[in-house]
């Protein structure tokens, strides 16, 4: 464990945290334990002069190039939510498709309620519409959503899964163990099985095979994540994911709101750099319908309990090793 010490407003603490096994959303938790600022709300910057990091929670805490002793400042961000989604009453689980909150894929967490609200929504932009593209709660969402932008036929995520495999075997010292967080014949083979989600990792890895950046916005935040290919591979195309928390779905360009699926646009030319594209603004767009409604869900906030023997968790991490150290896998969003 090594000290980080972090400036926030209600003063300064002093975190201990593994800075090389640990991830960037066990800082992100941390930090909300000190300060009750949610990780969709947490500005962190660092250096002198101070400068923002990129939070991706999936990721390795190295990827932020922190060390033990550095002093981190935090600024509260307007307007993201901090509530909790708001869900149906718990149910007996059925695997929920999502990304997941660390760098490894993980066995699903059973559903804690719907992932979107009733839809789809679209929003007008240039050259037609940007439709919201709902895929299956199958474990799969993140690998559908991509089979149906670059496959157009969302039953070849076994395919997708596939492509990652092959990737991540292929090589080695770019998806090295430490970068996985485990093995990497484990990860491989996790990662192909259904019930596994996807994330950063994966989204990195099809960025760089389709040559097609791949930009991710969240519902809860606004927030776009722009995984994009090699400079040597890169098409300057651009396709959109809509992310919820604990899902993931598509949105393409229809040229009008009647047209039939096989008339959409699913990858788009980049016009300009970043989030001032039309295309991602129409996304920003698109995740301002999805937050009214509140299609989404906070991971390191939300409550559930556990089915089997009624104990009440936090988060996507209690959870997670509620379920390592029980074997239970039921759990209700209360």
């Amino acid at each position: 464990m090594a000290p980080i010490r972090l400036r926030h407003p209600k003063g300064v603490t002093t975190l201990q945290i593994d800075v090389d096994n640990a991830s960037v959303l066990d800082l992100q938790q941390q930090i909300y334990a000190a300060t009750d600022i949610p990780p969709s709300q947490q500005d962190l910057k660092s250096g002198y002069p101070p400068q923002s990091l990129t939070l991706i929670p999936e990721l390795p805490l190295a990827s932020l190039g922190l060390k033990g002793g550095d002093q981190l400042t935090l600024i509260q961000q307007a307007g993201a939510s901090s509530a909790p989604f708001t869900a149906s009453p718990p149910r007996p689980s059925a695997p929920s498709s999502a990304a997941p909150r660390s760098s490894a894929p993980q066995a699903a967490l059973p559903s804690v309620g719907a992932t979107h609200a009733q839809g789809p929504y679209s929003v007008p932009t240039e050259g037609g519409y940007l439709v919201h593209r709902i895929v299956p709660d199958d474990n799969s969402c993140l690998f559908s959503s991509i089979a149906l932008i670059f496959e157009q036929d969302m039953g070849k995520a076994p395919m997708i899964r596939q492509i990652v495999a092959d990737a991540i075997r292929k090589d080695p010292e770019t998806w090295s163990d430490a970068i996985l967080g485990r093995p990497r014949e484990e990860y491989i083979s996790t990662i192909l099985k259904p019930s596994t989600w996807g994330g950063a990792i994966e989204l990195t890895i099809l960025a760089s095979h389709y040559s097609t950046e791949i930009a991710s916005v969240d519902v809860e935040t606004g927030r776009v994540d722009h995984f994009t290919p090699p400079p040597a591979r890169d098409s300057g195309n651009r396709c959109i994911l809509v992310y919820s928390g604990i899902h993931y779905d598509a949105a393409t360009l229809a040229p009008m709101l009647e047209a039939p699926a096989e008339f959409h646009q699913t990858v788009v030319p980049i016009t300009m750099e970043g989030d001032s594209d039309a295309v991602v603004v129409a996304a920003k767009k698109l995740a301002d319908i999805l937050r009214s409604k509140r299609a989404y869900t906070n991971m390191a906030t939300f409550t559930l309990r556990c089915q089997v023997c009624k104990k009440g968790l936090k988060g996507e991490k209690e959870a997670r090793s509620h379920a390592t150290e029980t074997g239970h896998v039921e759990f209700g969003e209360y």
